[in-house]
């Protein structure tokens, strides 16, 4: 029996925007990415996806056919990497991942869906960029109308965290009623961060496991916010099964310690709040307002480097993965890795779930119903 609001994510990283995708009432059949580490935590998260480690450059129907085992694709959404778009750093023409944004376009011909999702920094509309950019939407299927790119920003979606991006969608008018970018300019309540990590525990020193996540018990002596409590909250088909009781039993992840020299806490601590430290560059968080946009670092191949971290608000250190996680928009059922240099490349380079979650709520809202399938299902 086909199930119903299938998608296939691309560049698929750690699941950000798969997760919201399953929260907008999407099943993930497939996550694909090039990252194997990234994509370990995807098939914690995602027990009932196929998590595929594969190049989609060289992706092809046959590819696809084997994967998908005759199960049709509503949606594609993916978010192909930013390197090479981004306005920090080189933002290298050369850089041969600029060429994955034609390749995700390619993989939609190949899937043919109901609609498409892309998302990328707002550096890939810059002059240099946008030619290809364009070129690569020119090659999509005349069967899909194509939105123009549009920019959203995370904290209009009720992240707690300032994060422009471009988003491309384009649907068939077969299957899906006319969508414009209008539909998308949605204004959420605003979360700050005081409302995202206040309730959260302090750090908890680093372990020698290399299997230990950074578990850590929730501070129950505080007044939890409307979005803390929705980031607690556990979900049906979706967690790792360890991750899920130890929620239950009042524990969770990403909370290993940040070791500071003296000389830095006391830099930490005469930054002011909402101002930038002079030294490390890391902007310390104010509790009435939002994250700046968390940035990934690097993987092995590219050297290792990794991003800078936002100060607290409060505490002379920088963030740990959970308040992260948090300030993202990934609930605390959610884990990454057990290293805080992997865990902080998933999260700077995910979706931030909230804002899959309503952009796929929009688009799904639109399908139209094929009443002859109703009717053969109801005889």
């Amino acid at each position: 029996m086909r199930k119903n609001n299938t998608i296939v994510d691309l560049f698929s990283g750690c699941g950000g925007f798969g997760l919201g995708a399953e929260y907008a009432g999407f099943h993930t059949l497939a996550a694909i990415d090039i990252d194997p580490i990234l994509q370990s935590s995807y098939k914690k998260n995602f027990p009932k996806t196929k998590v595929i480690s594969g190049d989609l450059a060289k992706m092809d129907k046959d590819s696809w056919r084997i994967i998908l085992k005759g199960e049709e694709v509503d949606g594609v959404i993916g978010g192909p990497p930013c390197q090479g778009y981004s306005r920090i750093g080189k933002s290298d023409v050369s850089d041969p991942r600029r060429s994955l944004v034609a390749h995700f376009f390619r993989n939609v011909n190949l899937l043919k869906p109901k609609f498409f999702v892309m998302e990328n920094v707002e550096g890939i509309l810059d002059s240099k960029n946008l030619s290809e950019l364009e070129s690569a939407i020119n090659t999509v299927s005349k069967d899909f109308v194509v939105l123009d790119p549009f920019i959203i920003d995370a904290s209009d979606f009720g992240a707690p965290t300032v994060r422009k991006r471009v988003i491309v969608v384009g649907y068939n008018p077969s299957h899906v009623a006319n969508i414009s970018a209008e539909d998308f300019n949605i204004k959420i309540n605003k979360v700050n961060v005081r409302d995202a990590i206040s309730d959260l525990p302090a750090p908890i020193p680093q372990s020698n496991d290399p299997d230990n996540y950074g578990w850590a018990s929730y501070n129950n002596d505080v007044q939890l916010s409307n979005y803390a409590k929705e980031m607690r909250k556990v979900r049906r088909n979706l967690g790792w099964n360890i991750a899920i009781n130890k929620i239950r039993n009042g524990e969770v992840s990403g909370f290993f310690d940040t070791v500071h020299s003296q000389t830095v806490k006391e830099r930490y601590a005469a930054t002011r709040p909402g101002s930038t430290d002079v030294v490390s560059r890391s902007k310390k968080l104010s509790w009435d307002g939002f994250c700046p946009t968390l940035r990934a670092g690097t993987g092995s191949d590219k050297g290792s480097y990794q991003a800078v971290r936002p100060i607290h608000p409060e505490q002379q250190r920088v963030i740990t993965v959970r308040e992260a996680a948090r300030l993202q928009g990934f609930p605390d059922w959610f884990v990454f890795h057990p290293t805080k240099w992997h865990s902080f490349r998933m999260i700077g380079n995910s979706v931030s779930p909230l804002v899959s979650k309503e952009i796929l709520k929009i688009i799904k809202n639109k399908f139209i119903v094929d009443m002859n399938k109703v009717e053969r299902k109801q005889g």
